[in-house]
């Protein structure tokens, strides 16, 4: 599953191909890929849309189109291609979008656990997320008080950590202790539990090496 640098990477990958575009159709191979609308109705409102931004919110990738926000969150097997010329669908594409400059993004799943979303309340689906990582709101209180109102238990100075985007838009499939803690499968952060201001000040260059170090597929 992309973690959250490689769900930066792709943001910052496409936004440059992407933006000042317009979706001049779009091609469904499979339903269920679209949480909302329906397919119908997504055709009707995604044609025609200029794309004015990319970005992340936690691990959803975020396009913002002139009414709509085009919300992308990849699961387990999503990819995002940005394809060149008249194209035929690959195997597993289960979304297309033909461009003005010719090119189409591709968003293809082997699994189909990916889904997308096509709204123009980005709250309803993004609301509930925690806070970003490098955002000031997100503190060490903030943190040490989220973590004890969800019952995180404390055991030897070590505690684990399950997958709650949450509680952070970090925390995701995540072990910590004092002696060995990996985000994103090699990079350390070492968190004690009278020291959550240590693991506060390790996520900004923690994530940012990750990002640089980590392309899209």
């Amino acid at each position: 599953m992309p973690e959250l640098p490689e769900v930066e990477t792709f943001a910052r990958a496409l936004k440059p191909e992407l933006v000042g575009k317009t979706i001049l159709s779009a091609d469904l191979h499979w339903a269920r890929t679209l949480a909302t609308p329906s397919p119908a109705q997504f055709k009707k409102q995604v044609i025609g849309q200029e794309i004015m931004d990319v970005s992340r919110r936690a691990k959803y990738l975020v396009i913002r189109l002139k009414d709509y926000n085009l919300l992308i969150h990849l699961r387990m097997s999503g990819d995002l291609v940005i394809r060149k010329g008249k194209i035929k669908p690959e195997k597993h594409d289960r979304l297309l979008l033909h461009l003005s400059n010719g090119e189409s993004l591709a968003f293809n799943d082997t699994r189909k656990f990916g889904r997308v979303w096509l709204t123009d309340q980005p709250e309803k689906v993004l609301g509930k997320l925690g806070p970003e990582p490098l955002e000031k709101e997100f503190t060490a209180r903030w943190l040490l008080e989220n973590l004890h109102t969800r019952k995180r238990q404390f055991e030897n100075h070590c505690f684990s950590i399950k997958p709650s985007l949450r509680v952070s838009a970090t925390f995701t499939q995540m072990n910590a202790c004092t002696s060995q803690n990996f985000i994103h499968s090699h990079y350390q952060i070492p968190l004690r539990r009278n020291k959550p201001t240590h693991c506060i000040r390790q996520f900004a260059p923690c994530l940012e090496k990750a990002s640089a170090t980590t392309a899209p597929a």
